[in-house]
């Protein structure tokens, strides 16, 4: 029998219990009354939120209302938006061909930042390649650790090897976020994770650096803030549906 390369992280101090709440706190705000009718709108508002915040952790910070009404130009955000767009077209090609996936995404965060020819293409760099190979893998079917454990790991490694010129941010964000979806976790992309990166960004950079380190307290801390992040997103959904009930 194969060991599971992922299962030894839920045994890491405190990291069961805290994906297990995150979870939890998922489900309960699943049960919002504005998912009903009204979850088409809702998702929408998440992807809105979601791309906002993944633009500002690359150092874009834009008004909400300035991008809804459609007056932000500036290409990271617009980027962010593109990529947050294409997640549920994403969704079943991720887990058949996710280096293709990443090209994609990585198409659509960058157009307009990096040249023509880099669009879509990994860095030259044998040891990003392999590391690559080793994730597509894991995406693939070679865990089945619960998809929240996954979409961590996603993250953390795609922010810290940065195998695309540009923003790669946007690129790991999109790609966690189409763990969720693929695996059926989040197939309606409620879950707007983005968003509680954003509202713990000091945390945010220093548990992704500790991630970098490969040690167990430096994954551990970035698991750690992981499920943080997705409690803030599950509340985030519920603050979302009560702002749409209040105008419908």
């Amino acid at each position: 029998m194969t060991t599971d390369p992922l299962a030894p992280l839920l045994a890491l101090a405190d990291v069961a219990d805290a994906v297990e709440q995150a979870r939890t706190r998922f489900d309960q705000a699943l049960g919002h009354r504005a998912l009903r009718r009204h979850g088409g709108q809702v998702a929408a508002e998440v992807s809105l939120r979601s791309a906002v915040a993944s633009a500002a952790l690359e150092g874009r910070i834009h008004e909400r209302e300035a991008v809804r009404a459609g007056t932000v130009t500036e290409p990271v955000l617009q980027g962010a938006l593109r990529v947050a767009g294409a997640l549920p077209g994403l969704s079943d090609l991720w887990p058949k061909a996710p280096r293709q996936a990443l090209a994609k995404l990585h198409v659509l965060a960058a157009r307009d930042l990096v040249t023509d020819a880099e669009l879509g293409r990994p860095v030259d760099d044998p040891v990003v390649a392999a590391r690559l190979d080793v994730l597509a893998g894991l995406v693939a079917g070679g865990t089945k650790v619960t998809p929240l454990v996954l979409a961590a790991v996603v993250h953390g490694e795609l922010l810290n090897l940065r195998p695309f010129p540009g923003p790669s941010g946007v690129v790991a964000r999109g790609a966690a976020r189409l763990v969720l979806l693929s695996s059926g976790f989040d197939p309606r992309g409620l879950l707007a994770v983005d968003v509680g990166h954003h509202e713990r960004e000091p945390e945010y950079v220093g548990a992704a650096g500790a991630f970098a380190t490969g040690t167990p307290d430096g994954l551990r801390s970035w698991l750690r803030h992981y499920m943080a992040a997705v409690e803030v997103g599950a509340d985030q959904l519920k603050v979302i549906g009560d702002e749409v009930l209040a105008t419908t």
